[in-house]
């Protein structure tokens, strides 16, 4: 398969996308396989390099475009997941805090 313009600026702008959710995004690899002995004849499987576990999601569609817009969807849940997990944590542990000088008790 040959990696045309079209298909690039595609990815591109899918990945900016994932940047709104979260300005962290180190590094993208995005891998295109068609595969003409399969149903589903594009794979794409993407990596994202972010600040700790990296997020990975991989799909197959008998369509390119489909598959890309599957696998951006994935890591975009995949990240709101994590952002959300990351600011619960913090307020729960500023909440701890904040009950804890009110009752007077000292964090370690």
């Amino acid at each position: 398969m040959v990696l045309t313009a079209a298909i690039h600026s595609y990815v591109a702008e899918k990945v900016e996308h994932l940047e709104d959710i979260t300005e962290t995004i180190i590094a993208a690899h995005v891998v295109l396989l068609h595969d003409e002995t399969r149903t589903k004849q594009y794979v794409v499987k993407a990596h994202l390099a972010v600040p700790g576990p990296d997020i990975h999601a991989e799909d197959a569609e008998a369509d390119l475009y489909a598959a890309i817009d599957k696998v951006c969807d994935k890591l975009a849940q995949q990240l709101r997941k994590r952002k959300t997990k990351l600011t619960s944590t913090k307020k729960h542990k500023a909440q701890l805090e904040t009950e804890g000088r009110k009752r007077g008790y000292a964090r370690r």
